[in-house]
């Protein structure tokens, strides 16, 4: 069994610093409205940017693996919190944006169902607590 180990310190007032197995270090902090300085990512967000790259990180590989790369790709996510606490993500909608001149339509849909279904355990964690909904969207480039 695989295991991580990450490290978070509390810098100051709202402030933390939390390290990673990359050796790169990220910063973490509440919004003036709750307290903090607004200099750090919100740690709520921070699951969307790792929902988002995890899926990313499997699709640009499946692609590239099918020779179905694009030039340009970029996933949105939009989350619905619950009204009381703790909140958490109940509803989550994620976006795949793919733009070329020459899509690749059905191996795009199998990377991106393949990322969702199969290899993505970031997704897999979000769908024991929320609904997850996926779309697909297709811009073609002109030539």
């Amino acid at each position: 069994m695989s295991k991580n180990l990450v490290t978070t310190v509390w810098k100051e007032n709202m402030q933390f610093e939390s390290d990673n197995p990359s050796g790169l270090n990220l910063f973490m902090d509440a919004g003036e409205e709750n307290g903090g300085k607004g200099e750090g990512y919100r740690p709520k967000a921070l699951m969307l940017s790792s929902l988002a790259g995890c899926s990313g990180l499997d699709v640009v590989s499946l692609l590239k693996k099918m020779h179905a790369e694009v030039a340009d790709f970029k996933i949105e996510v939009t989350a619905e919190l619950t009204d009381e606490h703790p909140k958490f993500y109940n509803k989550v909608k994620v976006d795949y944006h793919f733009k070329d001149a020459e899509l690749k339509p059905k191996k795009i849909q199998k990377a991106v169902n393949l990322s969702v279904t199969k290899y993505c355990g970031v997704m897999e964690m979000f769908r024991h607590f929320a609904d997850v909904e996926i779309e697909i969207f297709l811009h073609d480039i002109a030539k």
